[in-house]
């Protein structure tokens, strides 16, 4: 996986998608010192960092692949989460330029500094982010989980996209879906967190004991050592959010919506990647959330759940794959 504290930058992108800086050489992804069942792939991309300058922040992104491509890819990670999330499925991707932004607040990125870590604050970001890195409107939009919401949004509010992809769709509120004693709990659990002075509040929020909690629920797979994989994954990466603000704003937002509520508006092809043993986002209410996007395919992964990024990233990228090459090439 990159280390993207010691990664060379290799420009600033600014609003209107010019770039600034030198633009250096291409690395590779570097697997981390625990075992990835994806290493091989992994160390086989090449990536670039870069910095793009947004509504007050320089939110850093990542490049995948080559520029030359002819397929363009911008991918969203879900609550909690980064770049680093969505390499499993980056690495089984071919020919397609993948750029990864960490969201505003999440991984390397500051917060946007008057709030908004919701989903009308990263809609129109996501917007903003399309208009700097594909000013064609040429790009294909995908986001998993809670991204999966803020995609949605932003392109019923007219972001300009050839298609959306949605893995692991939030298809109903989670405040309504079948693990609803287990989100009050977690609900309370942030309250908590909100109640507390600043600093204890954030400790509390980035207990490691709660990290493991919430790996275990989420994890599916019976493989041992993908699993010990995901642990430490979410031990690395789930607590880097940027403050106790950025996380209880953008988690509350993940509880209240859904991509339902947008998908009526969506006007371009749809892609949806669902898991069988999603109890977040179950096949029943992917099945219905389908329905309600005018013009969108449902493809149902076997053997997984929430965290099929990790668990099954070659059978994501194969139904991404085929979806893509359904496009017309401009």
């Amino acid at each position: 996986m990159v280390d993207g504290a010691a990664m060379p930058r290799s420009g600033v992108i600014d609003g209107a998608g010019s770039r600034a800086g030198r633009r250096g050489g291409r690395n590779r992804l570097r697997p981390m010192s625990d075992p990835s069942p994806y290493a091989p792939l992994i160390a086989r991309v090449p990536v670039r960092e870069e910095e793009v300058a947004l509504r007050g922040v320089r939110a850093r992104l990542w490049v995948y692949g080559a520029d030359s491509a002819d397929r363009t890819l911008v991918f969203v990670h879900g609550l909690r989460g980064d770049h680093h999330g969505l390499e499993p499925i980056v690495a089984h991707l071919e020919g397609v330029r993948v750029v990864v932004p960490d969201l505003p607040g999440f991984g390397a990125s500051p917060p946007l500094p008057a709030g908004g870590h919701d989903v009308a604050g990263y809609a129109a970001w996501i917007r903003d982010l399309l208009a700097a890195v594909a000013p064609g409107g040429d790009a294909v939009l995908a986001g998993h989980s809670f991204g999966s919401i803020v995609t949605a949004a932003a392109v019923a509010q007219g972001a300009p996209v050839r298609a959306l992809v949605l893995v692991n769709p939030i298809a109903a509120s989670a405040l309504a879906g079948p693990r609803v004693v287990m989100t009050r709990l977690t609900v309370l659990y942030h309250r908590l967190a909100a109640a507390l002075p600043e600093r204890a509040g954030t400790a509390l929020l980035r207990n490691p004991v709660m990290t493991r909690v919430a790996s275990v629920a989420m994890a599916t797979t019976g493989d041992r050592e993908l699993r010990r994989w995901i642990h430490a994954e979410h031990d690395r990466y789930f607590s880097t959010f940027a403050d106790r603000r950025t996380l209880l704003e953008a988690f509350h937002a993940s509880v209240r919506h859904d991509v339902g509520e947008s998908a009526a508006a969506v006007a371009v092809p749809t892609l949806l990647v669902a898991a069988d043993r999603d109890d977040l986002a179950p096949p029943a209410a992917q099945h219905t959330l389908a329905g309600r996007f005018p013009d969108a395919r449902l493809v149902v992964v076997p053997g997984t759940g929430h965290l099929a990024h990790y668990e099954a990233p070659a059978a994501v990228a194969a139904a991404l794959t085929e979806f893509l090459a359904g496009l017309p090439i401009r």
